[in-house]
């Protein structure tokens, strides 16, 4: 077979997974394919009642992965063609087990001596989730006793003839460098998303591949409990595309039980007839009623457990449009993104600008918000930026992988604090610091409002709307910029004082008159956020958990506020442009 002349991509998935049909190609060596199967099918399931095989017990896609895997194998040539692999599937659909299957059979198909496979867990109650099936197959199998010796105590399972070793590895226990693993499974690759340094610890464990051309990388996963990030992301943009057809990697394949984009819109996944769609192995290893009741629980808890339920029952990604008490505007947020928007793009077409800003203490965001009035057609354009200290990423270590994408993605400026173990240790007053020598991203905001101010687009009152907690660095800096502090700086009211502009933004975004540049920083803000009502009528913005971060997006609220006053540029060309020019 000529190299790359196959294809790992599924284009009309969202009719195959409805009808129910394989998404999965041909293995490209039936024969490899078979022999892996002959041993995988007779493997038996230790915790299932009356001990299946998995020949007895599963749908035809885990023997669909299955093929696929050991069937991209060159025995002529001792290469495997396909060397990657990812599953994406609901809870409780036999992962881990199906995990442990895959191992075993590739500990006893391994043909290289003192060869080492490794499976890689984010912690030690998933590692023993995948070892424990694995022992209970080797145990119940008379055949593999003989040949196979369990070594408990180090989750370790050994060939007795080639001496090669299958090692069940918690990522949490520190022990991943120095593997030479010739066969590496991933299992939970949504924790590892949450890793800051998972990204070089899964280099160094699946390093061993380099000299072993016959070896494999299996990746499989639940969604995540929250929007993904990490590695956990960046699987998930790769698989997507080649499963889509939109990019051509046939070193790599993916197995994904997702809704199709109109079953998601239309929220069709909230009907129990379509739970099939992600959940494969439903009256099987899931069971029917089991899961209705949990759904019917999760609707009448908290809007966090339902969020829970469809992450990892229905492998619905948590994004903007998942939590019951979100902000309204977040179900019309992806709809209204225009990518050309940048400060530049928002100079040249907009008529007038005004600017919200929003921060809190060291360890959050300062965001900035512009929003500019389009000529012509008088849209709302929304182009946001946040700044953070160098001491986030060491006080808020859940959330630095997705940091350190919106850095790369350039909707975040990281200011590097001279020795932020200074400022945690000694519990520095951060208001104090802050109107100190602290004044990288204070620099950075005016920066970008004194590039508005000089093109005339600001108004002459009101044109910068500010939280009036914590701003007094941002207010010197603009006053010592020229800026007027009496007539340009407004203090914007908080909490359900903001209502109008919470809800008259929510308005626009469904009517597709305000539009934004589409970032993830701002796709996470608004995710982060929920709504709570206040008195009769009034809504507040708040964090969807103490933790979480909506600085930029506060800042937005604050700039609807001024713009919603239809203020009118201090420059003049506009009325130029109008024809109405008043001498």
């Amino acid at each position: 077979m000529a190299p790359l002349e196959w294809s790992t991509s599924c284009p009309d998935w969202e009719e195959r997974i409805v009808r129910r049909e394989s998404m999965v190609p041909p293995p490209l060596f039936p024969d490899e394919a078979a022999a892996a199967l002959d041993v995988f099918k007779g493997l038996r399931i230790a915790d299932v009642i009356g001990q299946p095989t998995f020949g007895e017990s599963c749908e035809p896609f885990v023997f669909e992965f299955v093929a696929a895997i050991f069937g991209a194998y060159d025995a002529s040539s001792g290469r495997r063609l396909i060397r990657e692999f990812f599953l994406l599937i609901s809870k409780k659909n036999t992962k881990s087990t199906l995990a442990a299957g895959i191992m075993v059979t590739a500990l006893v198909r391994n043909w290289r001596h003192y060869n080492e496979l490794l499976v890689l867990a984010p912690t030690k109650e998933v590692a023993d989730n995948v070892f424990d099936p694995a022992m209970g197959m080797v145990r119940l199998d008379e055949d593999l006793s003989t040949i196979l010796k369990i070594v408990e105590s180090e989750r370790t399972i050994k060939h007795l003839v080639t001496h090669a070793e299958m090692k069940v590895v918690a990522a949490d226990s520190g022990i991943v460098s120095g593997k030479k693993a010739g066969f590496v499974l991933v299992d939970e690759l949504w924790k590892f998303g949450k890793d800051p340094k998972a990204s070089n610890m899964l280099l160094e464990a699946t390093g061993g591949l380099l000299s072993r051309p016959e070896g494999f990388v299996a990746f499989l996963t639940t969604h995540s409990d929250e929007a993904p990030r990490g590695v956990m992301k960046e699987k998930l943009d790769v698989y997507r595309a080649i499963r889509d057809g939109t990019v051509a990697n046939p070193r790599k394949l993916g197995l994904l039980y997702e809704f199709p984009k109109k079953m998601l819109e239309a929220e069709e996944y909230l009907d129990p007839k379509n739970f099939y769609v992600t959940n494969p192995n439903l009256g099987r290893s899931v069971d029917v009623e089991t899961i209705l009741e949990k759904f019917d629980e999760a609707k009448l808890g908290d809007p966090g457990a339902l969020q829970a339920f469809l992450a990892k029952h229905l492998n619905v990604e948590i994004g903007t449009r998942l939590s019951r008490d979100r902000w309204t505007g977040a179900e019309f947020w992806d709809g209204a993104i225009d990518r050309t928007i940048t400060v530049d793009e928002l100079i040249r077409r907009c008529e007038v600008i005004v600017a919200g800003v929003d921060g809190g203490g060291l360890d959050d965001l300062l965001g900035l918000c512009l929003i500019g009035r389009e000529k012509g057609s008088k849209r709302w354009l929304v182009w946001c930026h946040a700044w953070a200290w160098s001491i986030v990423w060491k006080r808020r270590q859940d959330i630095v992988t997705k940091l350190n994408e919106l850095i790369a993605e350039g909707s975040l400026t990281r200011c590097e604090m001279v020795d932020d173990d200074l400022v945690i240790d000694a519990d520095v007053d951060e208001t104090e610091a802050e109107q100190g020598d602290l004044t990288e991203d204070v620099q950075g905001v005016v920066e970008i409002l004194v590039k508005v101010r000089d093109a005339g687009l600001f108004p002459e009152a009101g044109a910068i709307g500010l939280d009036p907690m914590g701003v007094a660095a941002i207010v010197d800096e603009l006053s010592s910029n020229s800026f007027d502090s009496a007539t340009q700086l407004v203090s914007i009211p908080q909490g359900y004082k903001l209502s109008g502009a919470v809800k008259g933004s929510a308005r626009k975004l469904a009517a597709r008159t305000m539009r934004h540049a589409g970032t993830a920083l701002m796709q996470w803000c608004v995710g982060n956020a929920k709504m709570e009502p206040r008195g009769t009528s009034a809504v507040a913005i708040v964090k969807s958990e103490p933790g979480a971060k909506i600085d930029p997006l506060a800042a937005m609220f604050n700039a609807v506020t001024l713009m919603t006053r239809n203020p009118e540029a201090a420059g003049g060309f506009i009325y130029e442009e109008r024809g109405m020019l008043v001498i």
